[in-house]
């Protein structure tokens, strides 16, 4: 039998111990395996970190049970009101006998991997990428936004001025804001990356354009080897791990003043409530309010 073990994300330390040869498989850590692709039956055990919305997580729990050997054990865990407090049913709902213990406000669940899980096909085929009939676009569950146009970028696909030249989308999600800036022909060139393994390549089957690259990263980190931009467009994150982080927006402005000529321009569209004028100040040259709703707001920046 199989000695590999697997984890998708970074539960706490003092709620579980994977060990620490574990391959990783969250679409949200760059560099991470796909677990979609894993084989069945390949890993001896597998500790989960469950994603917040249905779909997703029984897609996830759907795939590690196909991955995990007869036998093998499973670990699933998740904040109490981020759907831990479902998880016991819905491994049920897959044949498991669950053992189901709570800590520091989240629920822990322990199974083996049934001869005969239940449901399997129907739950991986629920949270696959798809074509949604809404935007016309491949797309996944777990993506954010990932059925629907979000308000905030709507907003900013309204008020975006004429780009030219070379560019990047921060935070590129399935390309929407990438799509309308690419119907322009005077941009020669634009890097599109995300956190999200999933968004990147729901992207990638959505734009088909010489002029785009595609990169899974995480832009809280520099970018080799980007600079000398004309434009960047974004719509920053402002939750890592189901909690408000302000500094995730803050830190991607920086890394869009890094990656701009003299000159360039950002085009920014956030919540109201976020506080990005000061490092908008700090980094650039001008600011322009664009537009600006109850919920959203839009900034021109030049650096």
């Amino acid at each position: 039998m199989t000695e590999t073990t697997g984890l998708y994300g970074t539960p706490p330390a003092s709620l579980a111990e994977p060990a620490a040869d574990a391959i990783q498989f969250s679409p949200l850590i760059p560099g991470s395996d796909k677990l979609d692709d894993r084989p069945e039956a390949s890993l001896a055990a597998m500790t989960i970190l469950a994603p917040p919305g249905t779909v997703e997580r029984r897609y996830v729990v759907a795939l590690a049970l196909r991955a995990v050997s007869s036998g093998g054990t499973l670990t699933v865990l998740a904040p109490r009101d981020r759907g831990g407090s479902r998880l016991k049913k819905e491994l049920e709902a897959f044949g498991c006998g669950v053992g189901e213990t709570a800590r520091h406000h989240h629920r822990i669940c322990t199974c083996e991997r049934p001869e005969a899980p239940q449901g399997l096909a129907e739950a991986i085929a629920e949270g696959e990428p798809q074509r949604v009939a809404a935007l016309g676009l491949w797309s996944q569950p777990g993506i954010f936004s990932w059925d629907r146009l979000d308000p905030g970028s709507a907003l900013l696909l309204d008020h975006l001025g004429p780009l030219a030249g070379r560019g990047a989308d921060f935070g590129c999600g399935i390309g929407v804001l990438a799509r309308a800036a690419l119907t322009s022909s005077k941009v020669e060139a634009m890097m599109l990356a995300d956190v999200d393994r999933r968004a990147v390549e729901a992207a990638r089957s959505n734009i088909d354009d010489a002029r785009v690259s595609f990169h899974w990263a995480d832009l809280r980190h520099p970018v080799a080897g980007l600079s000398g931009l004309d434009f960047v467009l974004m719509n920053p994150p402002f939750h890592d791990a189901g909690a408000e982080d302000r500094s995730l927006g803050q830190t991607m402005i920086r890394r869009a003043a890094d990656a701009l000529r003299k000159g360039g321009t950002l085009w920014l569209v956030a919540n109201r409530h976020l506080p990005y004028e000061a490092e908008l100040r700090t980094r650039f040259r001008s600011i322009r309010s664009v537009a600006e709703t109850s919920g959203f707001k839009v900034y021109e920046a030049t650096l």
